[in-house]
């Protein structure tokens, strides 16, 4: 399979290695960074405005930018079908039968996706991260590594859970919400907010309706 990745920064690299270790063929790495086009071992580089280079109905799309929000916009404007974005699982993922991944989402190495469970599109499911039964991840959320969603817990759109995060069953996320690394989540966190610590504390509430 051909592959487009969209974006090249430090999370993209080790995106790129995860489709390579798939034995799948990266043809194209976009990004707003690059003016010019250029070829680099069998590689163009290129803005993201000019993937119609490169796509053609066999050719599947990874946008692999690590902020939420920008990967978010990223999507709205390239406007794809679900069918068009490559879902990548390393190879050392164990990913339940039960559960379902959504489009365009990565799944990193040694991270666990357990019964029933259901993660959305352009999702992160980070290094080692652990998503516990019945959990639901909503579309553009970014669970950082070695974070744990225990059972039944549901985070909204865009929720960043930090490192190393737990969240105990139950729990919900409101959208757009960032949970500090290392925090212990025991109550419900509203839309919007930042909590950190142990137990985690909101700290801040509040914002504006994100990448839109």
């Amino acid at each position: 399979m051909d592959v487009i990745v969209i974006g090249n920064g430090g999370h993209s690299k080790v995106i790129q290695d995860m489709i390579r270790s798939l034995h799948y063929k990266i043809i194209a790495i976009l990004d707003s960074k690059y003016i010019e086009h250029k070829i680099e071992c069998e590689v163009n580089y290129a803005p993201i405005e000019s993937i119609d280079e490169y796509l053609t109905p066999e050719v599947r799309v990874v946008i692999a930018i690590g902020n939420n929000a920008a990967r978010k916009k990223v999507s709205n404007q390239l406007s794809l079908h679900s069918e068009q974005y490559l879902t990548v699982k390393h190879p050392s993922s164990v990913v339940s039968s039960t559960a379902f991944i959504g489009a365009g989402t990565v799944v990193m190495p040694n991270a666990v996706i357990n019964a029933n469970s259901i993660i959305g599109d352009q999702c992160i499911i980070n290094t080692g991260a652990i998503i516990e039964h019945e959990n639901k991840v909503n579309n553009y959320s970014h669970v950082s590594p070695n974070a744990t969603l225990t059972g039944n817990v549901i985070t909204g759109e865009g929720v960043h859970i930090g490192a190393s995060v737990t969240v105990i069953p139950g729990i919900s996320i409101g959208n757009w919400s960032v949970i500090g690394a290392g925090a212990t989540v025991i109550e419900d966190i509203p839309a919007f907010s930042t909590a950190v610590g142990c137990p985690a504390k909101i700290i801040r509430k509040g914002g504006d309706v994100i990448a839109q």
